[in-house]
């Protein structure tokens, strides 16, 4: 049975590592290796597939402010009934019903990476870690609370990103 694409790159991650290449290493330093040793060539489709990736993540940072001063992504892809490729449409004047596919399917991929997440844990704490297991948790509503809180309050001093954590400066007592 063919290989497929991912398993293709995935056995060119093995000879890396078995290589004696730097590890951990970025994608970039293992697709410069493979190409360098003839084991991974782009092809003419690959580069309409890099450009729609590259496209298609400047779309996801396209944000602007709402009338309520929010940062909100712009422009949210989704996919028709039947349809292989992402579509995208802007939330400005998007249709209800697109937008609410848009809503559900990112959802859905939070959800899913959620999944994973939660399985490279479990087996993590199971066959590495069993005496200090890591615990996650997923009800992210106390962390959705309090991204939503100011980050400048009237009548306290901003303090600078390059200042000392509040808990860490000393306070003389003389003072």
């Amino acid at each position: 049975m063919r290989k497929r694409k991912s398993e293709y790159r995935q056995d060119i991650v093995r000879k890396y590592r078995e290589a004696g290449q730097r590890w951990p290493a970025s994608a970039r330093m293992i697709v410069k290796w493979a190409y360098d040793m003839g084991l991974w060539r782009p092809r003419p489709e690959d580069v309409l597939s890099q450009g729609a990736r590259e496209f298609s993540e400047a779309m996801r940072e396209d944000c602007f402010a709402d009338p309520q001063g929010r940062q909100v992504r712009r422009l949210h892809a989704f996919r028709e009934e039947g349809e292989q490729m992402s579509l995208w449409t802007d939330i400005t004047d998007g249709a209800p019903t697109q937008l609410l596919r848009a809503f559900q399917q990112r959802r859905r991929q939070i959800l899913g990476g959620c999944r994973r997440l939660k399985n490279d844990a479990d087996s993590y704490n199971e066959n590495r870690s069993a005496v200090d297991p890591i615990q996650l948790s997923f009800d992210f509503m106390e962390d959705l609370v309090e991204l939503e809180q100011p980050v400048k309050y009237p009548g306290i001093p901003e303090i600078v990103a390059n200042d000392p954590p509040v808990s860490s400066r000393r306070v003389d007592a003389a003072s």
